[in-house]
C-alpha cells in the first residue's frame, strides 16, 4: 500500500463486516486509525437478512491490528446520536484525532410499495437517512476541531441516482442521503471538509444472504419488466467489497482534495440504463 491515508483517523459505521469492515481494513492498510462502531445486534422485523454480532465486529477488529493500525471499536446504534457520540468521542480520545467520516451503515428491504407498512418506512428511514445525519453529527466537530480539513463519505446506493425497483422506502432514503452530502459539502466546505455520496451497485455482502434473494424473487414476480432497471453496462453484475473500497480510499484521500459535493457512482454503469 501506499500510505495514503497515514497519521489519519476514520470513523466508520457499520464496520462489523461487509463493506463496512472492508473500508476499515483498506484505509487501515493506508495508513489510518479505525473508530469502528456497529449495532452488532438486532435488525428491524422487515429485513431479510441475519444482522452482524459482536464477533464479527472482534473479527474486523482483529484484521485492522493484524495491518499494524490501531483501532477503537465500539456497538452502538446509529439512531442514537448521544451513544454514537460516546463512541466518536471515546476513539477520539484513544487515537488523538479525527480526518475522515464513513457513514456505511444502513439496511435494505425488498418489498412492493403496498407491502411496506408505516413501521417498516419508519425504520428504514431512520436508520438510512436519520443514522446517516447522526454519524455526521457525532463525527464533524472533531475533524473541524482539528484544523486540517478531513473527508466525510455518505454510503448511498445506485438506488441513490436512479431507483431501486420494490424498495420505495430504500430508495426514498438513499436519495435522502445523496441530497444530505451536498447540503453538508456546502456548509462544511469552508472548514475544508469535503463531503460526498458514494453509490455502489450490487456487492457481494452478508446483505444478500438469509431469505433476501427470495425476497427480490418474490417482489420482481409482481411486475417482472421492472427487473431489468439496473442492468450494468460491463460484463460484471456484482462488485466486490474492496471495489467499493478503493473508491472511498480515493475519497478520504488527498487525490480527491477538489472533489466535494459529487455522487461517485461504483455501479458498473446500472445507473444510467
Amino acid at each position: 500500500m501506499t500510505g495514503r491515508l497515514a497519521g489519519r483517523v476514520a470513523f466508520i459505521t457499520g464496520a462489523a463486516r461487509g463493506q463496512g469492515r472492508a473500508h476499515a481494513v483498506r484505509m487501515a492498510a493506508e495508513g489510518a486509525d479505525i473508530i469502528a462502531v456497529d449495532i452488532a445486534g438486532k435488525l428491524p422485523d422487515c429485513v431479510p437478512y441475519e444482522p452482524a454480532t459482536p464477533e464479527d465486529l472482534d473479527e474486523t477488529v482483529r484484521l485492522v491490528t493484524a495491518t499494524g493500525r490501531r483501532i477503537h471499536a465500539a456497538v452502538a446504534d446509529t439512531r442514537d446520536l448521544d451513544g454514537l457520540r460516546e463512541a466518536v468521542d471515546a476513539g477520539v480520545a484513544a487515537l488523538g484525532r479525527l480526518d475522515v467520516i464513513v457513514a456505511n451503515a444502513g439496511i435494505c428491504a425488498p418489498q412492493t410499495w403496498d407491502a411496506i407498512t408505516p413501521a417498516d418506512f419508519r425504520d428504514v428511514m431512520d436508520i438510512n437517512v436519520t443514522g446517516t445525519w447522526n454519524t455526521v453529527m457525532a463525527g464533524a466537530r472533531h475533524i473541524i476541531d482539528g484544523r486540517r480539513g478531513g473527508s466525510i463519505i455518505l454510503i448511498s446506493s445506485l438506488a441513490g441516482m436512479k431507483l431501486q425497483p420494490f424498495m420505495v422506502h430504500y430508495t426514498t432514503s438513499k436519495h435522502a442521503v445523496a441530497g444530505m452530502a451536498r447540503a453538508f459539502a456546502a456548509e462544511l466546505g469552508r472548514h475544508r471538509i469535503r463531503v460526498n455520496s458514494l453509490h455502489p451497485g450490487a456487492v457481494a455482502t452478508d446483505m444478500g444472504g438469509g431469505e433476501m434473494v427470495s425476497a427480490l424473487a418474490a417482489t420482481g414476480e409482481s411486475n417482472p419488466p421492472l427487473t431489468q432497471m439496473i442492468t450494468p453496462f460491463l460484463p460484471d453484475w456484482i462488485a466486490q467489497v474492496d471495489d467499493i473500497a478503493d473508491a472511498a480510499v480515493w475519497l478520504a484521500s488527498d487525490e480527491s482534495r477538489f472533489v466535494t459535493a459529487a455522487k461517485i457512482p461504483v455501479d458498473m454503469g446500472s445507473s444510467q440504463f
